[in-house]
């Protein structure tokens, strides 16, 4: 069989298609914008607020127990046992990689009016007060406006997390009763 030549114009079409085949293709575009990241889980969010909630309740009985004489310690420690346990059991439902806000400091109390008889302070006015000392009273407080919390908080959750919150609420309820016989 005969063998057919090809032209020199038919080679030159050919580089000519193959060129522009290729700047086509690097040809510059537009990158496609970021996806947008995914809508944090409302159950994640809401256990991470608890979290630092009962973080922040937690410090505050450590902070008013090392400030308590030996008795009062002592009789504060089964309610930061059971706070602590409460964070554990509450970590522990969270998902692989969800991270908590690290635990809160102790609320700095509103400030008092200066005494008129108070101390000068560096610019010539009066010290500022000392920080307000944690008091029961204030835990048992903290302690009843959780529990009240917690009804709200369940609606919409999946039913062994409504469970628990529903227990972490009772037990608080049940803190700031007990608390009214600590002093």
């Amino acid at each position: 069989m005969r063998q057919r030549a090809v032209s020199r114009r038919a080679v030159l079409r050919g580089t000519a298609a193959g060129a522009v085949a290729a700047a086509a293709g690097c040809a510059t575009r537009e990158p496609a914008p970021p996806a947008a990241p995914p809508a944090p889980d409302p159950q994640t969010v809401l256990l991470t607020g608890v979290i630092a909630e009962k973080e922040h309740l937690a410090a505050l009985y450590r902070q008013a127990a090392a400030a308590a004489g030996t008795a009062p310690a002592a009789a504060l420690a089964p309610f930061l046992q059971r706070t602590e346990a409460q964070i554990a059991e509450l970590r522990r439902r969270l998902p692989p990689g969800a991270a908590t806000p690290p635990p809160t400091p102790p609320p700095t109390p509103p400030p008092t009016p200066p005494a008129a008889t108070g101390s000068p302070g560096p610019a010539g006015g009066t010290a500022s007060p000392a920080p307000e000392k944690i008091t029961i009273g204030m835990l048992r407080d903290l302690e009843r406006r959780a529990a009240a919390a917690r009804p709200r908080q369940i609606g919409g959750l999946s039913p062994s997390l409504a469970q628990l919150l529903a227990s972490v609420g009772a037990c608080e309820a049940a803190h700031a009763v007990a608390l009214k016989k600590v002093q």
